[in-house]
């Protein structure tokens, strides 16, 4: 008798234990939203920290956007955004920031094309890959990063020569002496790099080009309005202008302006990126050309991404497509522009 009032108390304990792991197990299959959902949600997503170089311009602005548009929570991504200000220290400390916060992918817009190799080594080692967009970076071991995704800026120098060479023969002045004035985009950067070593060249073609100045104008439109100012009171021969973005020919022109000469007729403007902005100077007359240099990155980063999610293999350099918009062909293309 005994042992079966024990068994009845066993069998009892027994059953209250399934009810209440019962209870607990529904508790947490009817919980679809919460702090604990929205946790699991967020571990689900890839993470991507980007270093950008800051917000000097309309295409800069343009390679933002695209990237934040592209690396949504809705397409998978979670997208951690830091500002550098134009800083390379700012760049290396949110890399660094990055790295502690353990981040899937690490991608870079650098400022400057040196001074990557401690920091990307950091990267290496805590086993996250690092893709670059826009400018290059110079390495000694380029296994510091997955891959580059950008423009080949020597071919837009290149692109750029020869479209004012054929231009300026159109004009019936190949054979005459040219002075030409550069504004050139942050030194040591590989678009300013690039197309300024692509134009070099092709000048080399045409002996009575003459280089009468080079300064930067840091990419930013009052550096080259004010760099813009100080060659009309240095020159009074100005033919052409290489700015080598829009928005320091924007500021170019308005110098121009200012001193009285009309841009576009007195001095030729061939610009670089072809925002619509520069769209519309063309419009308006006041450049005569911008060698496309494509901002939206962001697409083809995250297509590489989802390559290496899936262990496949991807190319070391990507160059996107572009092209070269004279003045004539304005108008027309305007309302197609992206950015």
């Amino acid at each position: 008798m005994k042992r079966m009032k024990q068994l009845l108390v066993l069998l009892l304990i027994l059953a209250l234990g399934l009810t209440f792991i019962g209870c607990g197990k529904k508790d947490t299959n009817t919980q679809t939203s919460g702090k604990d959902a929205s946790s699991k949600d967020e571990g689900d997503l890839i993470v991507v920290g980007f270093s950008q170089v800051g917000a000097e311009s309309d295409w800069r602005t343009a390679n933002t956007k695209s990237f934040q548009s592209t690396f949504t929570e809705e397409a998978g991504y979670k997208l951690l955004f830091d500002d550098a200000q134009q800083k390379q220290e700012n760049q290396i400390k949110a890399i660094r920031n990055f790295i502690q916060q353990d981040v899937d992918y690490i991608v870079i817009a650098p400022v400057v094309e040196t001074g990557w190799e401690t920091v990307l080594g950091e990267a290496k080692e805590a086993g996250i890959p690092v893709i670059i967009v826009d400018r290059m970076i110079n390495v000694s071991d380029d296994s510091l990063f997955t891959c580059w995704v950008g423009s080949n800026f020597k071919q837009e120098g290149y692109d750029a020569a020869d479209w004012l060479a054929e231009y300026l023969e159109k004009q019936g002045r190949s054979e005459e002496t040219i002075n030409i004035v550069t504004l050139q985009g942050t030194i040591g950067s590989s678009a300013q790099i690039g197309r300024t070593e692509g134009f070099a060249e092709k000048m080399k073609e045409h002996p009575n080009w003459v280089m009468l100045d080079r300064q930067t104008g840091e990419f930013t439109q009052s550096k080259g309005q004010e760099v813009m100012e100080s060659f009309l009171k240095s020159y009074d021969d100005i033919d052409v202008v290489i700015a080598e973005n829009d928005n320091m020919a924007f500021g170019a022109i308005d110098a121009i302006k200012a001193a009285g000469k009309v841009p576009g007729k007195d001095i030729i403007i061939v610009s670089f990126d072809a925002v619509k902005a520069a769209f519309e100077a063309m419009i308006a007359g006041d450049m005569n050309v911008s060698v496309e240099c494509n901002p939206l990155h962001g697409p083809r980063v995250a297509e590489i991404i989802q390559k290496l999610e899936k262990g496949e293999q991807v190319e070391k350099l990507q160059y996107v497509e572009e092209g070269v918009y004279p003045a004539e062909t304005a108008a027309e293309l305007i309302n197609t522009r992206e950015y």
